[in-house]
Protein backbone atom coordinates (compact mmCIF):
# COMPACT_ATOMS: atom_id res chain seq x y z
CA UNK A 1 0.00 0.00 0.00
CA UNK A 2 1.28 3.60 -1.08
CA UNK A 3 2.11 5.77 1.81
CA UNK A 4 0.69 8.92 1.97
CA UNK A 5 2.64 12.36 3.47
CA UNK A 6 0.45 13.57 6.63
CA UNK A 7 -2.59 16.46 5.84
CA UNK A 8 -1.17 19.78 6.81
CA UNK A 9 -2.49 20.96 10.07
CA UNK A 10 -4.43 24.22 11.72
CA UNK A 11 -1.42 24.17 13.91
CA UNK A 12 1.03 24.27 10.89
CA UNK A 13 -0.17 26.95 9.21
CA UNK A 14 -0.24 28.58 12.07
CA UNK A 15 3.13 28.21 12.68
CA UNK A 16 3.89 29.60 8.87
CA UNK A 17 2.29 32.14 9.60
CA UNK A 18 3.37 33.20 12.44
CA UNK A 19 0.10 34.08 14.17
CA UNK A 20 -2.37 31.96 16.63
CA UNK A 21 -4.17 29.06 15.55
CA UNK A 22 -7.17 30.90 17.34
CA UNK A 23 -6.51 33.21 14.46
CA UNK A 24 -5.78 30.83 11.51
CA UNK A 25 -9.31 29.03 12.68
CA UNK A 26 -10.70 32.41 12.13
CA UNK A 27 -9.78 33.26 8.51
CA UNK A 28 -10.29 29.70 7.23
CA UNK A 29 -14.12 30.12 8.94
CA UNK A 30 -14.57 32.72 7.26
CA UNK A 31 -15.28 34.79 10.48
CA UNK A 32 -14.40 38.54 10.59
CA UNK A 33 -11.98 40.06 13.32
CA UNK A 34 -8.81 39.48 11.72
CA UNK A 35 -6.82 42.61 10.18
CA UNK A 36 -6.15 42.19 6.56
CA UNK A 37 -2.65 42.16 7.17
CA UNK A 38 -2.67 39.21 9.42
CA UNK A 39 -5.32 37.42 6.95
CA UNK A 40 -3.26 37.45 3.60
CA UNK A 41 -0.20 35.93 6.01
CA UNK A 42 -2.80 33.32 6.70
CA UNK A 43 -3.96 32.69 3.20
CA UNK A 44 -0.41 32.39 1.78
CA UNK A 45 0.62 29.75 4.23
CA UNK A 46 -2.54 28.18 3.35
CA UNK A 47 -1.81 27.94 -0.40
CA UNK A 48 2.00 27.01 0.44
CA UNK A 49 1.08 24.18 2.74
CA UNK A 50 -2.25 22.96 0.59
CA UNK A 51 -3.95 22.72 3.80
CA UNK A 52 -7.21 21.81 3.34
CA UNK A 53 -9.58 22.74 6.40
CA UNK A 54 -11.25 18.96 7.83
CA UNK A 55 -15.22 20.09 7.02
CA UNK A 56 -15.98 17.76 9.94
CA UNK A 57 -14.45 20.24 12.40
CA UNK A 58 -15.38 23.42 10.45
CA UNK A 59 -19.20 22.58 11.39
CA UNK A 60 -18.97 22.14 14.49
CA UNK A 61 -17.25 25.55 14.57
CA UNK A 62 -19.67 27.15 11.74
CA UNK A 63 -22.66 24.77 12.18
CA UNK A 64 -22.75 24.61 8.45
CA UNK A 65 -22.27 21.70 6.39
CA UNK A 66 -22.12 23.39 3.29
CA UNK A 67 -24.46 20.83 1.45
CA UNK A 68 -27.84 21.16 -0.02
CA UNK A 69 -30.11 18.54 -0.75
CA UNK A 70 -31.87 18.32 -4.24
CA UNK A 71 -34.90 16.23 -3.83
CA UNK A 72 -36.71 15.40 -7.34
CA UNK A 73 -40.43 13.55 -6.64
CA UNK A 74 -39.43 11.16 -9.39
CA UNK A 75 -37.97 7.97 -10.69
CA UNK A 76 -34.32 8.04 -12.13
CA UNK A 77 -34.94 6.86 -15.27
CA UNK A 78 -37.32 10.00 -15.92
CA UNK A 79 -34.83 12.54 -14.28
CA UNK A 80 -32.15 11.10 -16.36
CA UNK A 81 -33.74 10.98 -19.59
CA UNK A 82 -36.17 14.79 -19.68
CA UNK A 83 -33.63 16.86 -20.15
CA UNK A 84 -35.83 19.83 -18.27
CA UNK A 85 -34.11 18.26 -14.80
CA UNK A 86 -30.88 18.63 -16.83
CA UNK A 87 -31.13 22.04 -17.11
CA UNK A 88 -32.93 22.60 -13.71
CA UNK A 89 -29.78 20.56 -12.07
CA UNK A 90 -27.28 22.87 -14.02
CA UNK A 91 -28.81 26.12 -12.53
CA UNK A 92 -28.53 24.51 -9.00
CA UNK A 93 -25.32 23.16 -9.33
CA UNK A 94 -23.45 26.40 -10.88
CA UNK A 95 -25.10 28.40 -7.84
CA UNK A 96 -24.14 26.19 -4.80
CA UNK A 97 -20.84 25.48 -6.53
CA UNK A 98 -20.00 29.47 -6.71
CA UNK A 99 -20.70 29.66 -3.34
CA UNK A 100 -19.02 26.53 -2.17
CA UNK A 101 -21.51 24.21 -1.49
CA UNK A 102 -21.92 20.60 -1.87
CA UNK A 103 -25.31 18.93 -4.10
CA UNK A 104 -26.59 16.09 -2.96
CA UNK A 105 -28.64 14.60 -5.31
CA UNK A 106 -32.01 12.27 -3.57
CA UNK A 107 -34.43 11.11 -6.08
CA UNK A 108 -37.78 9.09 -4.36
CA UNK A 109 -39.28 6.58 -7.10
CA UNK A 110 -41.64 4.82 -4.10
CA UNK A 111 -42.99 5.06 -0.01
CA UNK A 112 -39.67 3.24 0.72
CA UNK A 113 -37.71 6.40 -0.65
CA UNK A 114 -39.84 9.08 1.16
CA UNK A 115 -39.11 7.05 4.20
CA UNK A 116 -35.06 6.73 3.54
CA UNK A 117 -34.84 11.54 1.85
CA UNK A 118 -37.26 11.88 5.65
CA UNK A 119 -34.33 10.14 7.41
CA UNK A 120 -31.16 11.57 5.53
CA UNK A 121 -32.93 15.30 6.10
CA UNK A 122 -33.95 14.60 9.55
CA UNK A 123 -30.38 13.77 10.04
CA UNK A 124 -28.31 16.92 9.93
CA UNK A 125 -26.70 16.01 6.79
CA UNK A 126 -27.20 18.78 4.79
CA UNK A 127 -28.10 22.73 5.35
CA UNK A 128 -31.59 23.03 3.44
CA UNK A 129 -33.33 21.54 0.67
CA UNK A 130 -34.69 22.02 -2.75
CA UNK A 131 -37.49 19.75 -3.65
CA UNK A 132 -39.51 19.67 -6.97
CA UNK A 133 -41.14 18.02 -9.22
CA UNK A 134 -44.25 17.56 -6.57
CA UNK A 135 -47.20 15.14 -7.23
CA UNK A 136 -50.57 15.62 -5.52
CA UNK A 137 -50.37 14.16 -2.01
CA UNK A 138 -46.90 13.67 -2.65
CA UNK A 139 -45.55 13.48 1.30
CA UNK A 140 -42.29 15.17 0.64
CA UNK A 141 -43.38 18.61 2.23
CA UNK A 142 -44.78 17.00 5.38
CA UNK A 143 -41.39 15.04 5.41
CA UNK A 144 -39.10 18.42 4.95
CA UNK A 145 -41.17 20.19 7.28
CA UNK A 146 -40.98 17.84 9.97
CA UNK A 147 -37.12 17.38 9.39
CA UNK A 148 -36.71 21.00 10.06
CA UNK A 149 -34.26 21.83 7.15
CA UNK A 150 -35.15 25.04 4.94
CA UNK A 151 -36.42 24.60 2.26
CA UNK A 152 -37.15 26.35 -1.33
CA UNK A 153 -40.15 24.44 -3.71
CA UNK A 154 -39.56 24.61 -7.50
CA UNK A 155 -43.28 25.02 -8.69
CA UNK A 156 -46.31 26.52 -7.12
CA UNK A 157 -47.43 24.40 -3.78
CA UNK A 158 -50.56 22.69 -4.18
CA UNK A 159 -51.11 22.67 -0.18
CA UNK A 160 -52.59 25.09 2.43
CA UNK A 161 -51.77 23.86 6.10
CA UNK A 162 -52.53 28.01 7.08
CA UNK A 163 -48.81 28.32 8.17
CA UNK A 164 -47.83 29.91 5.05
CA UNK A 165 -44.24 31.23 4.32
CA UNK A 166 -43.42 28.16 1.76
CA UNK A 167 -40.70 29.73 -0.74
CA UNK A 168 -41.29 28.71 -3.97
CA UNK A 169 -40.12 29.44 -7.82
CA UNK A 170 -42.22 28.96 -10.52
CA UNK A 171 -42.95 30.30 -14.34
CA UNK A 172 -46.01 32.06 -14.97
CA UNK A 173 -47.49 28.67 -16.75
CA UNK A 174 -51.15 29.77 -16.98
CA UNK A 175 -49.94 33.19 -18.90
CA UNK A 176 -47.89 31.55 -20.96
CA UNK A 177 -50.62 28.67 -21.97
CA UNK A 178 -52.72 31.08 -22.80
CA UNK A 179 -50.37 33.33 -25.09
CA UNK A 180 -49.48 30.07 -27.04
CA UNK A 181 -53.61 29.59 -27.70
CA UNK A 182 -54.05 32.84 -28.67
CA UNK A 183 -51.20 32.58 -31.28
CA UNK A 184 -53.34 29.60 -32.29
CA UNK A 185 -56.34 31.33 -33.07
CA UNK A 186 -55.25 34.65 -33.90
CA UNK A 187 -53.47 32.26 -37.16
CA UNK A 188 -57.32 31.42 -38.29
CA UNK A 189 -57.16 27.80 -36.50
CA UNK A 190 -61.03 27.15 -34.78
CA UNK A 191 -60.32 23.97 -33.46
CA UNK A 192 -57.09 24.08 -31.10
CA UNK A 193 -56.72 20.70 -29.24
CA UNK A 194 -55.08 20.15 -25.91
CA UNK A 195 -52.53 17.58 -24.62
CA UNK A 196 -52.19 17.78 -20.77
CA UNK A 197 -49.38 16.75 -18.46
CA UNK A 198 -50.05 14.54 -15.52
CA UNK A 199 -52.72 16.66 -13.79
CA UNK A 200 -51.82 15.61 -10.33
CA UNK A 201 -49.07 18.66 -10.79
CA UNK A 202 -49.33 22.19 -10.61
CA UNK A 203 -47.78 23.01 -13.89
CA UNK A 204 -50.08 21.05 -16.26
CA UNK A 205 -53.15 22.37 -14.18
CA UNK A 206 -51.94 25.53 -14.38
CA UNK A 207 -51.71 25.03 -18.37
CA UNK A 208 -54.67 23.66 -18.30
CA UNK A 209 -56.07 26.43 -16.91
CA UNK A 210 -54.61 28.83 -18.94
CA UNK A 211 -55.88 26.79 -21.72
CA UNK A 212 -59.53 26.89 -20.81
CA UNK A 213 -59.03 30.96 -20.25
CA UNK A 214 -58.85 31.29 -24.05
CA UNK A 215 -61.40 28.38 -25.00
CA UNK A 216 -63.91 28.13 -22.54
CA UNK A 217 -66.41 26.86 -24.48
CA UNK A 218 -63.98 24.01 -26.38
CA UNK A 219 -65.24 21.02 -27.25
CA UNK A 220 -64.15 18.55 -24.06
CA UNK A 221 -62.95 16.09 -26.66
CA UNK A 222 -60.57 18.24 -27.75
CA UNK A 223 -58.50 17.71 -24.01
CA UNK A 224 -56.40 14.48 -24.01
CA UNK A 225 -54.26 13.48 -20.47
CA UNK A 226 -50.63 13.51 -21.80
CA UNK A 227 -47.60 12.40 -18.92
CA UNK A 228 -44.91 15.28 -19.89
CA UNK A 229 -43.27 12.36 -22.28
CA UNK A 230 -42.87 11.67 -25.87
CA UNK A 231 -44.79 8.78 -25.52
CA UNK A 232 -47.50 10.30 -23.70
CA UNK A 233 -47.80 12.84 -26.48
CA UNK A 234 -48.27 10.01 -28.93
CA UNK A 235 -50.20 7.94 -26.73
CA UNK A 236 -52.85 11.46 -26.84
CA UNK A 237 -52.50 12.47 -30.15
CA UNK A 238 -54.08 9.16 -31.51
CA UNK A 239 -57.15 9.69 -29.40
CA UNK A 240 -57.94 13.09 -30.52
CA UNK A 241 -57.00 12.29 -33.88
CA UNK A 242 -59.76 9.30 -33.63
CA UNK A 243 -61.84 11.53 -31.62
CA UNK A 244 -61.65 14.56 -33.55
CA UNK A 245 -60.37 13.90 -36.97
CA UNK A 246 -60.95 17.51 -38.22
CA UNK A 247 -58.70 19.38 -35.62
CA UNK A 248 -56.51 21.69 -36.93
CA UNK A 249 -54.15 23.06 -34.10
CA UNK A 250 -52.78 21.17 -30.86
CA UNK A 251 -51.35 22.84 -27.67
CA UNK A 252 -49.15 20.39 -26.34
CA UNK A 253 -48.12 21.00 -22.30
CA UNK A 254 -44.35 20.56 -22.98
CA UNK A 255 -42.11 19.71 -25.81
CA UNK A 256 -41.68 16.26 -25.54
CA UNK A 257 -45.07 15.99 -25.38
CA UNK A 258 -45.18 18.13 -28.98
CA UNK A 259 -42.27 16.05 -30.00
CA UNK A 260 -44.52 12.97 -29.82
CA UNK A 261 -47.28 14.24 -31.30
CA UNK A 262 -45.44 15.55 -34.42
CA UNK A 263 -44.81 11.86 -35.14
CA UNK A 264 -48.44 10.87 -35.11
CA UNK A 265 -49.29 13.84 -37.27
CA UNK A 266 -46.88 12.62 -39.74
CA UNK A 267 -47.77 9.00 -39.22
CA UNK A 268 -51.47 9.76 -40.04
CA UNK A 269 -50.31 12.10 -43.26
CA UNK A 270 -51.33 15.29 -41.68
CA UNK A 271 -48.99 18.21 -42.78
CA UNK A 272 -47.46 20.64 -40.18
CA UNK A 273 -48.25 23.82 -40.16
CA UNK A 274 -50.52 23.26 -43.11
CA UNK A 275 -52.94 20.91 -41.52
CA UNK A 276 -52.34 21.05 -38.02
CA UNK A 277 -50.29 23.83 -35.99
CA UNK A 278 -48.66 23.10 -33.04
CA UNK A 279 -47.21 24.61 -29.99
CA UNK A 280 -45.20 23.42 -26.91
CA UNK A 281 -43.91 24.73 -23.83
CA UNK A 282 -40.54 25.08 -22.02
CA UNK A 283 -38.05 26.18 -25.50
CA UNK A 284 -35.72 23.13 -24.52
CA UNK A 285 -33.28 23.39 -27.32
CA UNK A 286 -32.08 20.04 -27.76
CA UNK A 287 -35.75 19.15 -28.50
CA UNK A 288 -37.44 22.27 -30.05
CA UNK A 289 -34.80 23.01 -32.51
CA UNK A 290 -34.33 19.34 -33.38
CA UNK A 291 -38.22 18.40 -34.02
CA UNK A 292 -39.62 18.36 -37.88
CA UNK A 293 -39.98 20.95 -38.22
CA UNK A 294 -38.71 23.20 -35.63
CA UNK A 295 -41.41 23.85 -32.96
CA UNK A 296 -42.83 26.72 -31.52
CA UNK A 297 -42.77 27.19 -28.02
CA UNK A 298 -43.29 28.96 -24.94
CA UNK A 299 -40.14 29.53 -23.28
CA UNK A 300 -39.29 29.51 -19.71
CA UNK A 301 -36.20 29.68 -18.02
CA UNK A 302 -35.16 26.50 -16.41
CA UNK A 303 -31.55 26.99 -15.54
CA UNK A 304 -32.73 30.25 -14.44
CA UNK A 305 -35.21 28.86 -12.55
CA UNK A 306 -32.96 26.54 -10.46
CA UNK A 307 -30.13 29.08 -10.25
CA UNK A 308 -32.75 30.97 -8.01
CA UNK A 309 -34.07 28.08 -6.20
CA UNK A 310 -30.79 28.04 -5.05
CA UNK A 311 -29.65 31.23 -4.46
CA UNK A 312 -33.13 31.76 -2.24
CA UNK A 313 -32.02 28.80 0.03
CA UNK A 314 -28.62 30.12 0.55
CA UNK A 315 -29.71 33.93 0.97
CA UNK A 316 -32.04 32.54 4.15
CA UNK A 317 -28.50 29.91 5.13
CA UNK A 318 -26.42 33.21 5.66
CA UNK A 319 -27.43 35.53 3.15
CA UNK A 320 -23.90 34.88 1.05
CA UNK A 321 -25.91 34.62 -2.65
CA UNK A 322 -28.42 37.75 -1.83
CA UNK A 323 -26.02 39.60 -4.89
CA UNK A 324 -29.61 40.08 -6.71
CA UNK A 325 -32.35 41.66 -4.71
CA UNK A 326 -34.20 42.45 -8.27
CA UNK A 327 -35.07 38.63 -7.98
CA UNK A 328 -35.39 37.88 -4.59
CA UNK A 329 -39.21 38.15 -3.33
CA UNK A 330 -40.69 39.85 0.06
CA UNK A 331 -41.36 38.05 3.54
CA UNK A 332 -44.70 39.04 2.34
CA UNK A 333 -44.66 37.26 -1.11
CA UNK A 334 -42.70 34.17 -0.67
CA UNK A 335 -43.31 32.74 -4.35
CA UNK A 336 -41.31 33.85 -6.97
CA UNK A 337 -43.47 33.52 -10.55
CA UNK A 338 -40.86 34.32 -13.75
CA UNK A 339 -42.33 35.43 -17.00
CA UNK A 340 -42.41 33.01 -19.83
CA UNK A 341 -42.08 34.39 -23.87
CA UNK A 342 -43.33 33.06 -26.92
CA UNK A 343 -40.56 31.82 -29.30
CA UNK A 344 -41.91 31.43 -33.01
CA UNK A 345 -40.68 28.60 -35.39
CA UNK A 346 -42.03 26.50 -38.02
CA UNK A 347 -44.66 24.67 -36.14
CA UNK A 348 -46.95 27.05 -35.98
Amino acid sequence: MTETAPRPTLEAVAERAGVSRATVSRVVNGSHGVREALAERVRRAVEELGYVPNQAARSLVTRRHRAVAVVAAEPETRVFADPYFAQQLRGISKELTAHDNQLVLLLTEGREDHARVGRYLAGGHVDGALVFSLHLDDPLPGLVRSAGVPTVFGGRPDWDDGRGGVVYVDSDNRGGARSAVHHLAGLGRTRIAHITGPLDQTSAADRLAGFRDVRAGADPGLIAQGDFTPGGGERAMRELLDRCPGLDAVFAANDLTAAGALRVLRERGRRVPQDVAVVGFDDMLPVAEQTDPPLTTVRQDIEGMGRLMARLLLRGLDGTAADDETEIPSATAPGVVLPTTLVHRATA
